[in-house]
């Protein structure tokens, strides 16, 4: 298959490099340095099992974009507008469009923004990476994995080869036929993770330590599994008891979420995709989420 990767950041990167390395036609969609480096010495990556160095194309020009099969988009959700002219173009030269940023309104937001919505699956992606140098991506996590599925629900064709091209590659990937639920459920861990551990500035060990820190948690999951309900989303019944019980029995204490690492660097956040939306959500529904509402006013003070 022809990929082309925009966002080739830690995520982007170690997805695109195991591509090219099962021998997959990949384009990285990539600026200054980092486009440089992997032009001129390819795209190095480090995994806890190895590193690797794969041979890629790579390009920042939204004209000289090639034709691709599929267009994995593996930004920020804060930079998904930047790269809309990119997707777009890919998009109209017949590529179909898998997501795989944090949070449900990805795919709506594509959409908007001109990306014909026959082209868009839902996707999402679990594995923890970054961009550690020019031309140098580092996955951290002993894990890597996706899900992609049709926006409508159903198993598709097309979205079971996407996934079996990922799967040929070693990451773990399936195709799922309930896609509104997979990216609800993840955005239940990950959305209350923030918010607790943002709260705190601390990783989950201490939060869930520090009196309180049990309901706290629970309050976070339970705030984002009532504004999914109210949505319409059929999250499994035990959803809240289950993530709640895995984010106080299971995680490593040492865990931080990508949100926290992002306020610990002073960089921008995703924050008006989880707790920022979560509260919107909310509101249009006409119920309360103190957890989140807390979490968007406090981290929405501009420092």
């Amino acid at each position: 298959m022809r990929f082309l990767i925009i966002g080739a950041g830690g995520v982007g990167g170690v997805f695109g490099g195991e591509l090219a390395r099962a021998g997959h036609d990949v384009t990285m969609f990539a600026r200054g340095a980092h486009r440089d480096a992997i032009e001129r010495n390819g795209l190095t990556v480090r995994e806890p099992e190895g590193e690797f160095t794969a041979r890629v194309s790579a390009t920042d020009s939204v004209a000289d974009l090639p034709s691709a099969d599929i267009a994995v988009i593996a930004v920020k959700s804060y930079s998904l507008a930047e790269v809309l002219p990119a997707v777009r173009t890919a998009a109209e030269r017949g590529a179909n469009v898998v997501p795989l940023l944090n949070g449900v309104t990805a795919a709506d937001e594509l959409i908007a923004g001109g990306v014909p919505r026959s082209n868009v699956l839902g996707g999402l992606a679990r594995v923890s990476a970054v961009r550690s140098a020019p031309g140098v991506v580092e996955r951290l996590s002993g894990f890597k994995s996706m899900v992609v599925g049709e926006l409508g629900g159903g198993l598709s064709a097309r979205a079971s080869a996407i996934a079996d091209a990922f799967q040929g590659a070693g990451i773990d990937a399936r195709a799922s036929a309930t896609m509104d639920v997979e990216l609800w459920q993840k955005y239940v861990f990950i959305t209350a993770m923030a918010a607790v551990c943002g709260l705190g500035r601390a990783s989950i060990g201490p939060v869930r330590e520090a009196p309180g820190g049990h309901r706290l948690i629970k309050r976070a999951v339970g705030e984002v599994v009532a504004v999914a309900r109210a949505r319409g989303v059929p999250l499994p019944e035990d959803e809240a008891a289950r993530t709640s019980a895995y984010i106080i029995d299971t995680l490593p204490p040492a865990m931080k979420p990508s949100f926290l690492l992002d306020l610990e660097s002073g960089g921008p956040t995703e924050l008006d995709t989880l707790s920022g939306a979560v509260a919107r959500f909310a509101a249009e529904a006409g119920i309360e989420c103190p957890v989140h509402e807390t979490a968007m006013a406090a981290f929405g003070v501009r420092r």
